[in-house]
C-alpha cells in the first residue's frame, strides 16, 4: 500500500487533467447509459402509438447522447494518455536523475539489462495504475451513484439491487483477481528483467558465443526462461477469462434479479411498462464501468513490483556525495593545477583487500608523471579516485592545495580531461561526440582539435565529414581513430589537469607512436599523469612511479630507474624481449 501510495503522489502534479479525465470517463459511460435506456423508451412508447410530438425530447436526447458518447470517449482517452505519457516521461527522467549519481559505483553491481528493464519496461507498467486504476475506480463510483439515482426514482429495493451488483463486480472480481494472482506479476518482472538482461547479454557477446560453439547453450537459456515467462502468462489469461466470464455472469444476474423485482411493479401499475426495457438496458450499460475493474487489479501486482524496483534505484544512497557547501576550484597557474595524493588507501569493499595502499606522490604545474605497472595493480583505480567515482578510505588527494571531497562533483570532473583506454563513443556524429566536451564549440573550433590529433584528413575524405555517423561504441571506426577522437575530445575540453588512461593500448606500434605524437602536443601547458602498462616514451615523463599490488615501490627517470634495475628495469627487459620476437 506504501508504494501504490508514493505511486499516486506522482498525479498530483496532473490532478486538474486526471480529474478531467475522470469527468469525461464518466460522461461517456453516462452518455453510453441514456443512449440506450431512452433507445429503449422510444422503441416502446412508439408501439403504444402516442403523438410524434410527446416523443420529440426523448429523440433529441438520443440523438445528443449519440454524439457525446463518441465525443467524450475520444476526449477521454486523449486526455488520459496524455497524462499518462507525461508522467512515464517525467518518471523516467526522474529514476534516471536519481540513477546517474549512484554511478559507477551502482552499475558495477548490477547488469545492464537490469537497468534498461527499470528505465523502460518498469516505467512502462506503472501505466496501468493511471490508466486502468486510479481512472476506472472513480468513474466507477460516479457511475454507481448515477446507476442508483435512476433506479430510486422507481424503487428504492431496485436502486439497492442494482449498486449490490456493481458493487460485488467491481469489488469482489477485483479481489479474486488478485488473489488467484497473487505473486504473478513480481515473478513475472524478475523473470522478463533477467530475459531482458541474457538477451543483452547475448547481443553483446554474440562473437564470443560463436567462436566457442556456446550458442545453442545460450538459445537453450532463453527458451527455458521465454517458457516460464509464458507458463506465466498463460495463467494469468486464465485468471483474466475466468474474470470476464464472472462479470457477464453477475451482469445478466444483475438483469434478471431487476426485471424480477421490476415486472410486478409494472403489473401493480406501480411503474409504467413503457420504463421495463428502459430499466433492463440501463442496468446492462452501467456494467461498462465497473467490468474493467477486475483486469486493473489484477495488473495492479505489476506496477506495484515495477514500482517497488523503480524505489529501490532512487532510495539508494550515493557513495560518492557533493559537500554541503562546495568550494569553487581555484585558478590553476598557466602550466596547470597541483595534483597530490597523500597517504591514500582503497578497497572497493570492506571485506576485500586494499587495491591501493599507502599511495603518496605530487604532480607539479606543467609536470608529466606516469604510473606503470602490470595489470591489477590499481592505476586505474586511482584515475577513478581523482575523478571521485570512489572516495579514497584512508589518505588525500588535493588539487591545487585543497582535498578534491571539497569541490562540487561536476566542478572537480570539469577541471580534468581524461583519455582512457576505453573511451565510449555514442552512437551519433563524429561532431555530437566531440561536443560532449564542450556543447557550445564551434565548427572552427572542432576543425583545430581534428587538426590536433591528426583526424582532419580522414574527415575531409568521408562523405558526410562531421556529420558521419561513427555506429554503436565507435565500431564504425579503427582502434586508432577512436583513440585520436578522444584525443580531440579532450583537446576541446582544454582541461588543466589531463590523465591517460593506457591511451595507445592495444595498438599497433605505427598507429601507436602517431597517437604519442598527437598526446606530446595534448600535454604541453598541462599538469599530465599518464597510466600505462606499455613503457613507450617513459623518457618525455618527468617521473616515473612504479605501481606493485597497490603501493609504489619504485620511482624515479627513465635513466635512474634502468639504472637500479630493480621492477622497473625488469619489465623494460621483458618488453624488449616480447618485441623483438615480432
Amino acid at each position: 500500500m506504501r508504494i501504490f501510495l508514493r505511486l499516486l503522489s506522482f498525479l498530483s502534479t496532473f490532478r486538474w487533467l486526471v480529474a478531467l479525465a475522470i469527468l469525461l470517463g464518466s460522461i461517456m459511460v453516462a452518455s453510453n447509459m441514456l443512449l440506450l435506456g431512452m433507445a429503449a423508451y422510444l422503441i416502446a412508447a412508439s408501439a403504444l402509438g402516442p403523438l410524434m410530438v410527446t416523443l420529440t425530447i426523448p429523440v433529441y436526447v438520443v440523438r445528443f447522447m449519440s454524439v457525446s458518447r463518441a465525443g467524450s470517449r475520444y476526449a477521454e482517452r486523449l486526455t488520459a494518455h496524455k497524462v499518462t505519457f507525461r508522467l512515464l516521461a517525467r518518471l523516467r527522467t526522474w529514476v534516471y536523475r536519481h540513477l546517474e549519481p549512484l554511478s559507477p559505483t551502482y552499475l558495477h553491481t548490477q547488469r545492464s539489462g537490469d537497468i534498461l528493464t527499470s528505465l523502460v519496461t518498469d516505467v512502462d507498467e506503472l501505466q496501468n495504475i493511471y490508466l486502468r486504476v486510479v481512472s476506472p475506480i472513480m468513474v466507477a463510483i460516479l457511475i454507481s451513484m448515477l446507476t442508483f439515482a435512476l433506479f430510486a426514482i422507481f424503487s428504492t429495493v431496485m436502486a439497492w439491487v442494482a449498486v449490490a451488483f456493481l458493487v460485488v463486480t467491481g469489488c469482489g472480481m477485483p479481489l479474486l483477481s488478485g488473489w488467484l494472482a497473487r505473486g504473478l506479476g513480481k515473478q513475472q518482472l524478475a523473470i522478463r528483467a533477467t530475459l531482458n538482461a541474457q538477451i543483452v547479454d547475448s547481443i553483446q557477446g554474440v562473437q564470443d558465443l560463436l567462436a566457442f560453439g556456446q550458442t545453442d547453450t545460450q538459445l537453450k537459456t532463453l527458451t527455458e526462461l521465454e517458457q516460464r515467462l509464458g507458463n506465466i502468462q498463460q495463467r494469468m489469461a486464465f485468471i483474466n477469462g475466468l474474470q470476464q466470464a464472472l462479470n457477464d455472469l453477475l451482469m445478466n444476474m444483475a438483469l434478471w434479479s431487476l426485471l424480477i423485482l421490476a415486472i410486478p411493479l409494472v403489473l401493480s401499475k406501480a411503474i409504467d411498462g413503457v420504463y421495463l426495457a428502459f430499466l433492463a438496458l440501463i442496468i446492462l450499460a452501467s456494467f461498462e464501468a465497473v467490468q474493467p475493474l477486475g483486469q486493473a487489479f489484477q495488473m495492479l501486482g505489476h506496477s506495484v513490483a515495477a514500482g517497488e524496483r523503480l524505489f529501490n534505484i532512487t532510495e539508494a544512497i550515493p557513495q560518492v556525495q557533493d559537500p554541503a557547501t562546495p568550494l569553487p576550484v581555484p585558478d590553476s597557474t598557466s602550466e596547470g593545477p597541483t595534483l597530490k595524493f597523500d597517504h591514500v588507501h582503497f578497497a572497493y569493499h570492506a571485506d576485500e583487500g586494499e587495491v591501493v595502499r599507502d599511495v603518496s606522490f605530487e604532480v607539479l604545474p606543467g609536470k608529466r608523471v606516469a604510473i606503470v605497472g602490470a595489470s591489477g595493480a590499481g592505476k586505474s583505480t586511482l584515475v577513478n579516485l581523482m575523478l571521485r567515482f570512489w572516495d579514497a578510505t584512508q589518505g588525500m588527494i588535493q588539487l591545487n592545495g585543497q582535498h578534491i571531497q571539497q569541490y562540487a562533483l561536476e566542478d572537480l570532473r570539469g577541471h580534468i580531461g581524461v583519455v582512457s583506454q576505453d573511451t565510449y563513443l555514442f552512437n551519433d556524429t563524429i561532431r555530437g561526440n566531440l561536443l560532449l566536451a564542450r556543447p557550445e564549440a564551434t565548427d572552427s573550433e572542432l576543425e583545430q582539435v581534428l587538426e590536433q590529433a591528426q583526424l582532419a584528413e580522414l574527415i575531409r575524405q568521408l562523405p558526410k565529414g562531421l556529420t558521419t555517423w561513427v555506429g554503436e561504441q565507435g565500431l564504425r571506426l579503427s582502434g586508432g581513430e577512436r583513440q585520436r577522437l578522444a584525443i580531440a575530445r579532450a583537446l576541446l575540453k582544454n582541461a588543466p589537469l589531463l590523465i591517460l588512461d593506457e591511451a595507445t593500448a592495444n595498438l599497433d606500434p605505427i598507429t601507436e607512436q602517431q597517437l604519442l605524437d598527437a598526446l606530446d602536443s595534448l600535454m604541453k601547458g598541462r599538469t599530465t599523469l599518464v597510466i600505462t602498462h606499455r613503457l613507450v616514451g617513459m623518457e618525455r615523463m618527468d617521473e616515473i612511479l612504479v605501481l606493485n599490488e597497490g603501493h609504489i615501490c619504485e620511482r624515479g627517470t627513465h635513466e635512474e630507474l634502468l639504472r637500479a634495475q630493480g621492477l622497473y628495469f625488469e619489465m623494460v627487459q621483458l618488453q624488449e624481449g616480447m618485441l623483438s620476437l615480432l
